[in-house]
Parts: structure tokens; sequence; C-alpha cells
């Protein structure tokens, strides 16, 4: 136990500032060493009786005239700040005479002269006095009376404020010699979540990342700008500080919120010293857009290069129902190989985007732009139309009716009642006429989708198994892979994603022995295998050894639109060698 002396603590308690001082207790962590005059003036309360109080209610004594809807995240808040001695900065709404105010905290930790460290919790009411916190920190040099000027839900400074005093801010940090950054966060499939939690557990989230943001910057200015959108002025510490940060507040973000979350999206702009507000807004937003382009990161340095990356995500946004409508949007198939006779199975369907103004656009460019803007169910639905409507084409051409597998995002399953829409759809072109039935359509969902799966969306996956289609999970072993992928839900196939087969001696052949480990698992558990990235007879001979019954990859077919493939198959030069209904179900039949 710590213990002022007399003289210190009489200095501390005749302070006009709302003041607590916590040091190391004999009846817990922490207990009050000494409460100023200003805080006994602020909560109405006489020293004595808050003593006797705080001691008899321990636990909760300090937090009685906060807010019922905010007493929990108080106290969270506090309790961490006291174990972990970080930085505290949270407004909270606490009950005074005359009603709830708005009361914004400060706490800090300070070393005295026998090492002890002890916590100093500073407090102001924003509307009526927050010229205490004034005093104290440069930071609230420029916060408001009016509420204005202030979030209703986060409690922090809004876009108002932002504006208003954004440029200041920017330059205040210059003139200390320092260099000014701005970041946008903003919370990845925010709609989702609340689709899939409800708006009080997404107001708790906002709720959250406001608060452990404000904990990592103390010294700026951190925003609500709208919906589930931040700002944070601060002076930049450094690319290596930076990253800890927000790295931090990104796993605290996603340990501590209800259910799962993907996390945030972070664009950070290093300003010039003649840096404007509007300036820093626009480029970390651009590269808060582009966070997509590394899926290995949740954040993006604005670069000069930037602004041509963005304005041709918006040309891709801003044309895609324009590219569905003129086609520009196409089907290309790529057919498995059914490794032991050599014989096409089946085709997986791609899409491939030919502009008029661009050329060919690479996937790589529009799938993250539709990801980012939550327009992927839009494309998945349309290549899932697009397959259905050229059965017909297939059929009437005499081409083989092999099974088709189509991708579809796990972001979709937050948008859309995806069995229902395919359902929907495969009935509009009353398939059943051809021939085939729903087993003749495959639903390829990637592992990384499956890694950030809910319960809920694994029962949408077995109605899609109930309803008669095939359902596989690409890309496995592309760094998200889990054995509990097999015991989650029930699947037809897993594909080994094709930097397996690429990489296939590095390392003295440690794929060889995991592809085949694998393999041998999958088919203990009656899961089909698919291998890509098939370029060479040599891979094809080992697939063939390990046991694998499929093989993708341009040792077999490069991919190819309708047109192509047909006009290939009116010249004689068809894909080498089909395989037929009767061989396919037999085959099935042997394998079980």
């Amino acid at each position: 136990m710590y213990k002022l002396s007399d003289e210190i603590k009489k200095s501390y308690e005749n302070l006009k500032v709302p003041m607590i001082i916590m040091g190391p207790s004999a009846i817990g962590k922490y207990e009050p060493l000494a409460i100023s005059a200003g805080f006994l003036d602020f909560y109405n309360v006489t020293r004595e009786d808050f003593y006797e109080y705080y001691t008899d209610r321990l636990n909760d004594g300090l937090f009685e005239r906060v807010h019922p809807d905010q007493r929990t995240k108080l106290r969270a808040i506090s309790l961490d700040f006291l174990d972990k001695k970080t930085e505290y900065d949270v407004t909270f709404k606490a009950r005074r005479d005359d009603g709830y105010h708005l009361v914004h905290s400060i706490g800090y930790w300070q070393k005295m002269e026998d090492g002890t460290d002890l916590a100093f919790i500073v407090y102001a009411d924003v509307q009526k006095h927050e010229d205490v916190l004034l005093e104290l920190s440069d930071k609230y040099r420029l916060f408001q009376k009016d509420e204005f000027y202030v979030d209703s839900l986060t409690n922090l400074p809004n876009i108002n404020f932002i504006n208003k005093h954004g440029d200041v801010k920017i330059q205040e940090i210059v003139r200390r010699g320092g260099t000014p950054m701005l970041l946008y966060l903003d919370i990845d499939s925010m709609q989702s979540y609340n689709r899939r939690y409800g708006t009080k557990r997404g107001d708790d989230l906002l709720i959250l990342v406001a608060n452990v943001t404000m904990a990592e910057f103390t010294h700026g200015i951190v925003a609500r700008i709208v919906s589930d959108h931040f700002a944070v002025i601060d002076e930049y510490p450094g690319e290596e500080e930076l990253v800890k940060k927000i790295e931090s507040i990104n796993s605290k973000i996603k340990l501590r919120a209800y259910g799962t979350t993907t996390g945030l999206n972070v664009g950070i702009y290093v300003g010039r010293d003649d840096a404007t507000l509007t300036e820093s807004i626009d480029h970390a937003l651009r590269a808060n857009k582009l966070v997509g382009e590394d899926l290995n990161k949740f954040y993006r340095f604005y670069t000069a290069e930037d602004d041509t990356l963005y304005n041709h995500q918006r040309y891709i946004v801003e044309n895609f129902d324009r590219a569905k409508e003129n086609g520009w949007i196409k089907v290309f198939y790529q057919c498995f190989m059914r490794i032991e006779t050599g014989n096409g199975m089946g085709f997986e369907a791609l899409a491939r985007w030919m502009d008029p103004e661009y050329g060919m656009i690479s996937p790589a460019d529009f799938i993250p732009a539709l990801d980012k803007y939550h327009l992927t169910h839009e494309m998945d639905l349309y290549m899932f139309e697009t397959v259905c409507k050229e059965v017909k084409l297939r059929y009437d051409e005499g081409l083989p009716l092999l099974p088709v597998s189509i991708n579809f995002s796990r972001q979709d399953f937050d948008y859309i009642d995806v069995i229902g829409e395919i359902n929907r759809i495969y009935d509009k072109y009353n398939i059943d006429q051809y021939g085939i039935d729903k087993s003749y359509f495959i639903i390829e969902i990637t592992e990384q989708g499956l890694a950030e799966a809910t319960d809920q969306f694994y029962e949408q996956l077995a109605k899609i198994r109930e309803s008669g289609y095939k359902l596989w999970v690409d890309d496995f072993g592309s760094g998200y892979s889990s054995l509990n992928v097999f015991s989650n839900f029930d699947i037809d196939l897993i594909k080994f994603d094709m930097a397996l087969l690429i990489n296939l001696d590095n390392h003295n052949g440690a794929n060889r022995t995991i592809i085949k480990g694998m393999i041998d698992i999958a088919h203990k558990l009656g899961i089909h295998t698919l291998c890509e990235g098939m370029e060479t007879e040599e891979q094809r001979q080992f697939l063939l050894d390990a046991g694998c019954e499929l093989g993708q990859g341009f040792f077999y077919h490069i991919p190819e639109s309708l047109d192509t493939i047909l006009d290939r198959l009116h010249k004689n030069i068809p894909i080498p060698k089909w395989e037929g209904r009767e061989e396919r179900t037999e085959r099935e039949k042997k394998w079980k």
C-alpha cells in the first residue's frame, strides 16, 4: 500500500480541478489516495461520505453516478486502465443534481520518487467547464461546449468539429516541428454485422471502436465522421510505431466485440507542412478504399499512384450495372480433368470483364473493388444466372452438359438469401427440361470465407446441399487452413490452392507430404479432392500417385468463353476428351 505524504496529499486535495489519485491498496488493487476539492464539488459529496462509500462498495462505488447504459463500458475501460497502466481518455454521461451531464475524463500514470506508479484521473463537465481540461492538455484546447460538435452515440467530436478545427490542429502539429497525419477508419462489413447481431450490438461496436481508438491516440483528435467512419488527426510517430498502434486497435476490437467482426480498414495520409484538412481527408479516404488491394493488410499508406487506382475502382463500381446489361462481363469456362482417365469432368465459371474503354479488366482489379463496395453478391448471382442461361446454348450445340461450379463470397450470405436466389434463377430457366438437375451446379466457397464464418453461415451452407446443389471449398491451403473445415459442416470436395502445387518441391518437398496427407484425410471422410495449378505432366503424375481425383490448370485447359469453345467444337478441335454421364455415374458409385 502506498501513502502520500500529508503535505503532498493536502496540496492535491485543495485543487479546484476535479481529480482522483489512485495508488496501491490494502483492500484491492488500487484505492483513492487523494480526492480534490473540485471533485467533491463536482459531484456534491463530502470527503468523508465518499471514502466511506467507496470502501463499502469497492466494486462499483466510482460508477454509481454513471448512466446505466454506459456503466459496464466505463467500468471495463477504467479497470483496464488500472490493470495495464494504459492511457485513459473517455467520455460518458454521469448524474448530477440537475440530471445527466456529458463528462470527459483523462487518466495518466506518474512514477513517484520511490518508483511507485500512481494513477491521476481528471474529470470535466463538457457542457459547463471543460476549461479544466484545457489547462491540462493541448489536445482539448479545441474542444467545444456546443453539442453541435459532439457525436451523441460515441461522445466523440463529430464532422462539424473536424471541419471547424481540423486545419488548426494540423497547423499546431507543424508549428511544434512534427509531421501531421490523418487516418480514415471504417469498420469492415458493418452492414452485415448489424444484420447478424442487430443495431444495438452495432452501436456497441461503434462505441468500442471509439474508445479503443481514443486510448491509442491520446494526443490527437479522434472523431466519428459518419456511420461507421472515424478520423484521427495526430502527429506522425513513424511507420513502425503507427503500425503497432493500429494493429493493437484492430486486435482489441476483434477480441472484445460481440460475435465476429473482421475489424477495421484504415487509410493513412502522412501530410506535408502545407497539407490542408480537405486534402488530408481526401487522400486518407482514397487509401482506405484501396485497402483490399493487399488481402494481407487492413491498412494502406497513401501514395501518389493511389489517385489513379482509386479512379479505376470508381470506374468499375460506377459502370458495373452497364457491364452486366451490355454483356461486357462474360463467363469463361475452365475444364476440370479426371486425372485417372484424362477426361473432362466439369467446368469452373470464371468472370472476365471485356470493357470497351479499358479492354480486359483483370479480376484482380474488379473483384477487390466490388468486394469493397459490397457488390460481390450481384456479381455472383449474375454469374450463376449467365451459366443457367447458357445451358440452352450448350444443349442446342451438342456440347456435353458437364457440371459447372460458380464462386460465391461469404459476404453474399449477409446481403441476400443465397439459396432462395439460386433456386429462383434455376426455376426461371426451367433447367430440368435439359435432363440435368441441381447436382450439376456446384457452389464454391473460399476457405478464407469459412475461416470468418458464423454458425448462421454454416446453416445456410447446409441448405445448399439439402436443396441438391454440390458444395466445394475453394483455395484450401491458401493460408487459412484449418481441419475444422471438415468437422463443421458437410462438403463434397476440397480444391487445393495452386500455390501448393506450384511450390511442390520447395523446402525439401514439404508440399508433397502435405497434399498427400490432406488427400488421405479427405478420402477417409468421404470428400472428393481437386488440385489447382496443374501445368506439367510431372505435376499430373504426382497427383495421380497421391490419389487426387481431379486437376485444373493450363496443362489441360485454358479458360475460354462459350463462343470460343463452340467455335472450336464446330471445327472439330474440342477440348481433348469429355466424360459421359454414364461414366461419371459409374465412377461416383465406384468411389463411394
